[in-house]
């Protein structure tokens, strides 16, 4: 059973940045791929990027517009995503999960372990 843990989370001003990290255990990290989700107030959970096993494949939903960066640290069973120029509506609870088919998917299906979340909150 893979555990996922979130971290990073917190209030931030618009245009801040915060660097959000997900530590995974109990399972084989590196054979994974790697996504993070998330879901705003009132709002249904949405895509926001996905990195493959190897870190050599990333893909991002179109509205980062390159604000937002995914990476990964096999060695440390660790991945992190790198949010900038932040404004109000990236406020969400953040979600790290884990693909045991490796590749890196903006599809919910597939990702069979989830963490528990972290908040970001953005003020204006």
């Amino acid at each position: 059973q893979v555990q996922l843990v979130e971290s990073g989370g917190g209030l931030v001003q618009t245009g801040g940045s915060l660097r959000l990290s997900c530590a995974a255990s109990g399972g084989t990290f590196s054979s994974y791929g790697m996504g993070w989700f998330r879901q705003g107030p009132g709002k249904e959970r949405e895509f926001v990027a996905a990195i493959s096993w190897s870190g050599g494949s990333t893909t991002y939903a179109d509205s980062m517009n390159g604000r937002f960066i995914i990476s990964r640290d096999n060695t440390k069973n660790t991945v992190f995503l790198q949010m900038n120029s932040l404004k109000p509506e990236d406020t969400a609870v953040y979600y790290c999960a884990a693909r045991p088919a490796g590749g890196a998917s903006r599809y919910l299906t597939g990702y069979d372990y989830w963490g528990q979340g972290t908040q970001v909150t953005v003020s204006s």
